[in-house]
């Protein structure tokens, strides 16, 4: 078993091609100005998104081969460029579709020693209700010996089903958490041996932003799913903090206040092996977002947790 803390990466987005030109608001709190924050790795704005991925989450998917479960989710408030990170823009693929590919190859490369098999599940969680962004009446979809055409299919299909709505904060926000999930089993093909069958599971999420009401002039639906929202963060935020606390004695870890809490219980608390990513925006108008989402990142950072291994032993 290993003993691990969640690994914390901030990007900071370029504004350009993610916030809205009617986004523009002064902060409005007293922040320290020499407040210091340290991750493991920090990423400017003129950072591609294949650097993000060969620093963050390149490095684990050997952890998904050795049986570890893992996880990667972008945290943020809305315009910092979250999906932009999770699922590229522009032509510029994102971590996803990096990861699949990576994977993929690297599956390959093992194919003459395992059989792999594999499922997909994509998740949303909109107005603490569950979606199933592939086909509500199939679930997860199993792909024996499935070729990567096929994952990247259905990650395209299950995005193209995502809520999404323009807000005057974002033209194309978010208004659900995404939760894409790889299933991976690998059984060894020498027979005649005592063979250990690796199963992991990988989930990449791309969490909706933050956002405030005044900031975004938001009615009605969006409203509504604005302060579903806010209170979905709002519990997860409770959890990062119950976990990081270095009290003697634990506080009670609140994962059933929400549905995304739910969903990502494993990824925070359990045998899991996890990334965030904490997107920012350099623009001072967003200060307050920016020190919201480090102090977050910062307690995040503080989970320590133990990972091992799923192994199965079976006489081959």
């Amino acid at each position: 078993m290993i003993q691990l803390h969640v690994s914390t990466a901030v990007a900071v987005c370029s504004c350009g091609c993610v916030l809205s030109t009617n986004r523009r608001r002064e902060a409005t709190r007293a922040i320290p100005c020499n407040a210091k924050f340290a991750f493991d790795h920090v990423f400017p704005e003129q950072s591609s998104q294949l650097q993000v991925f060969q620093k963050t989450t390149k490095p684990i998917l050997q952890d998904v081969l050795s049986g570890h479960n893992v996880s990667v989710f972008a945290y943020g408030a809305t315009g910092a460029g979250k999906t932009h990170t999770m699922l590229g823009h522009g032509g510029e693929p994102g971590i996803i579709v990096l990861t699949m590919v990576e994977l993929f190859e690297q599956l390959r490369q093992r194919s003459q020693e395992y059989e792999t098999d594999l499922s997909v599940s994509y998740l949303e969680v909109y107005n603490e209700t569950i979606r199933d962004l592939l086909n509500p009446s199939v679930g997860v979809l199993n792909l024996r010996e499935s070729g990567d055409g096929v994952v990247m299919a259905l990650l395209t299909k299950g995005n193209q089903n995502r809520t999404q709505h323009p807000t005057d904060a974002n033209a194309t926000s978010s208004r659900s958490h995404a939760v894409f999930q790889l299933h991976v089993k690998q059984t060894p093909r020498n027979s005649g041996t005592t063979a250990h069958v690796l199963t992991a599971k990988m989930s990449l999420i791309d969490l909706a932003g933050s956002e405030r009401a005044s900031a975004t002039s938001n009615r009605g639906a969006r409203m509504r799913e604005g302060a579903n929202i806010n209170k979905s963060l709002l519990a997860l935020g409770s959890c990062i903090n119950a976990l990081a606390s270095t009290a003697r004695r634990k506080p009670h870890v609140p994962y059933r206040n929400s549905k995304l809490t739910r969903l990502l219980k494993d990824s925070l608390g359990g045998n899991t092996r996890t990334i965030m990513l904490a997107n920012v925006s350099p623009s001072y108008g967003t200060y307050d977002d920016t020190f919201n989402t480090l102090q977050y990142a910062k307690s995040a950072k503080n989970i320590k947790k133990s990972a091992s291994a799923w192994r199965r032993t079976r006489p081959l």
